[in-house]
């Protein structure tokens, strides 16, 4: 994508990921999932979960699989109203750039 991702769009990015699974995932599943729509490392996805978990839009718990332990997330009820938020203004953003890419905005 010839297009900047920036930290507010990967933060939306990921949480609407993360919501698509009730009980949470994994960070390897969450990185090939956000890959379906835009190129990320998983070194640029661990800092984005660490900073959600941090502003309490995600709560992180263990469980073990296969012997070992696997980290999952989970949006929490502020990362629900944010991604709310997120949606709703990426909503008014894409159609404004798309009347504007399509030469409905008026001068």
């Amino acid at each position: 994508m010839v297009f900047n991702t920036g930290a507010t769009l990967l933060d939306a990015i990921v949480l609407a990921v993360v919501s698509k699974e009730p009980e949470g995932t994994y960070g390897y599943k969450i990185t090939q999932d956000v890959r379906q729509v835009i190129e990320l490392s998983e070194s640029t996805l661990y800092p984005v979960l660490r900073r959600l978990q941090k502003d309490e839009c995600l709560e992180v718990y263990d469980l073990e699989c296969g012997g070992r332990n696997r980290r999952y997330y989970r949006v929490t009820a502020r990362g629900w109203a944010q991604l709310s938020l997120y949606k709703s203004e990426w909503q008014s953003y894409s159609e404004k750039i798309t009347g504007l890419f399509e030469g409905r905005i008026e001068k």
